[in-house]
């Protein structure tokens, strides 16, 4: 008898772990999963562009079903693990089917933070997060006029983005005065601000949300200094929250997220996380990157070749909005000790600051001009010294290499 993985969440993380085990032991477990959503595992990253119009939901694709039968793994989608035992080891859906496991991997992700404010609850104010939202919005774009998208963080950008290209005129509420402010300055993100508005977004910021009014449905936004606009749709983007319940439930030690160690092991070890549902040495996680490397550090554990630890990287932030070239990496606020390198080509729109301290790069912001981005992350991450091509340094690799 094989011993058996039980697998609870369907998406990115979960099933990279999977591809990553199975990469070193294909035939050591019995693995089932299962899935809230009724699909195979898709792109989660790809939903701006299928809602842009520049792709379809099939490209998006990362495991059809019969990729599964193939690797002979038991899907269950559409039917989400409502209850955890682990005294017995088992787990319960929604459909009230019950499976035993030896391992289990929980790989909840997060779910979109929706404003408690009054109305939130009326049709047409949806979240940014899976296909079924997209859909509602091209439904919405086909029908409606109006668009109001809160929060002007990254994706936040990328809905209002795909909206305006859908057709609807669109108005971006951000709370603060800048645009990005987690992952951009002050500069950086005006520049944005005017590219976007020539593409035709509107933007209001320092704004604070009061209600969302409608009789049956969203009719408009109202704000607390008593001001007013149109909506027919409305798209929360402002910030997600670890999905936790079931691992709180089940009694595993969590805080923000689910507690895990180096080896992405919980506190009970028969029971490992990875993703957006996890917090390691105090921090959670909402890009790509670490979750990759999570998985590769979880599948290797669960694999029996567990010598892998997991490191904390810093990574970079993009935007998928075609014509809009922005590169984010590493501390960009600076602080005391030390020294910013600017430029700036307003004509060209282009503007890059690194941020340097002990004679290394400590954080980049690119906007216009992001060929160098890579350039500027490997010299972050080796803690290079850049005190002989200081000079250079802003005019990017080829001009230091020679």
């Amino acid at each position: 008898m094989k011993p058996a993985l039980v697998v609870i969440g369907n998406g990115m993380a979960g099933m990279r772990t999977v591809e990553e085990l199975h990469k070193l032991a294909p035939d050591l477990y019995d693995i089932t999963v299962f899935g809230a959503e009724p699909y195979g595992n898709y792109n989660r990253i790809l939903l701006s562009p299928v809602l842009a119009g520049e792709k379809t939901v099939d490209d998006i694709m990362l495991h059809t079903r019969e990729w599964y039968e193939s690797h002979n793994i038991t899907l269950h989608a559409g039917d989400p693990v409502v209850h955890i035992d682990r005294r017995k080891r088992i787990v319960r859906a929604q459909s009230g089917k019950e499976v035993r496991y030896d391992r289990l991997l929980l790989a909840t992700g997060s779910k979109p933070f929706i404003i408690p404010v009054p109305g939130h609850q009326l049709p047409g104010v949806i979240a940014f997060r899976d296909i079924q939202d997209v859909e509602t919005m091209l439904e919405a774009s086909r029908n409606h006029k109006h668009a109001v998208v809160i929060g002007g963080g990254l994706l936040g950008l990328e809905a209002a983005n795909g909206l305006l290209r859908q057709g609807m005129q669109v108005t971006v509420v951000h709370v603060t005065d800048a645009l990005m402010n987690q992952q951009l300055d002050k500069p950086a993100a005006q520049l944005l601000q005017k590219a976007l508005e020539n593409k035709g977004l509107n933007f209001m910021l320092n704004a604070q949300t009061a209600e969302i009014a409608g009789p049956d449905r969203v009719t408009s936004v109202r704000f607390k200094d008593g001001s007013e606009i149109p909506a027919d749709l409305v798209v929360m983007t402002a910030g997600v929250r670890p999905n936790i319940a079931l691992a709180k439930e089940a009694g595993l030690h969590c805080d923000r997220a689910i507690v895990v160690d180096d080896t992405l092991q919980t506190y009970d070890p028969r029971v490992y996380a990875v993703g957006e549902c996890v917090q390691h040495r105090s921090a959670t996680f909402g890009l790509v990157a670490p979750i990759w490397e999570q998985a590769r550090v979880c599948g290797a554990h669960l694999a029996g070749a567990g010598h892998r630890r997991y490191v904390q990287q810093t990574s970079p932030t993009r935007l998928k909005v075609t014509g809009v070239d922005l590169y984010s990496v590493g501390d960009f606020i600076g602080g005391e000790g030390s020294e910013d390198l600017v430029l700036r080509d307003a004509k060209r729109g282009v503007y890059k600051r690194l941020v340097l301290k002990n004679g290394c790069i400590t954080g980049a912001v690119l906007y216009g001009d992001v060929q160098d981005g890579p350039w500027y992350y490997d010299l972050i991450q080796n803690r290079t010294d850049i005190t002989p091509i200081r000079q250079h340094l802003l005019f990017g690799q080829a001009l230091c290499a020679a």
